[in-house]
């Protein structure tokens, strides 16, 4: 986990990699869940059975799902002290080049790509997030998160 102490630090930091953070567990719990919560019960996710003869050979996790795990990863990857607020603003060039298989772990990389001041001690951070699956050669999810923190 890398602390920065202020925005001049985490402006600082632009074009350095953060991570790998710490493997986490998609468990067909988790998978449910989010269809459940999303209403997206297509059975490449929820169907363990019918999964297994699919083209994952098991349950994966919704694209979307893995995308939502962007901030809980980067929450392990660092830590910005000083700031008195901060939002989602948006993304971009969201990809989702594999897919995330029921048991898998994953876990993430980050790399801050852009840093423009907003004004009223805003910053607007592009920050380019890599989704790893343990054994896959491919990624996840790669997706530029664009937020603000203000100081």
């Amino acid at each position: 986990m890398e602390t920065f102490h202020g925005r001049e630090e985490l402006v600082g930091s632009l074009g350095r990699e953060l991570g790998p953070g710490e493997w986490l567990e998609i468990g067909q719990d988790r998978i449910d869940g989010f269809a459940d919560v999303t209403g997206d019960h297509q059975w490449i996710h929820v169907d363990p059975e019918r999964a297994s003869t699919g083209p994952f050979g098991a349950t994966v996790a919704h694209g979307f799902l893995t995308l939502s795990l962007v901030p809980l990863l980067l929450d392990g990857l660092r830590r910005v002290e000083g700031t008195r607020m901060g939002l989602n603003y948006g993304l971009e060039r969201v990809r989702f080049p594999s897919a995330v298989r029921s048991g898998s772990r994953v876990r993430a990389r980050s790399t801050l790509v852009d840093a423009t001041d907003v004004g009223d001690g805003g910053v607007q951070l592009v920050t380019r997030v890599t989704i790893e699956v343990e054994g896959s050669a491919k990624p996840a999810c790669v997706a530029d998160v664009v937020t603000r923190a203000y100081f």
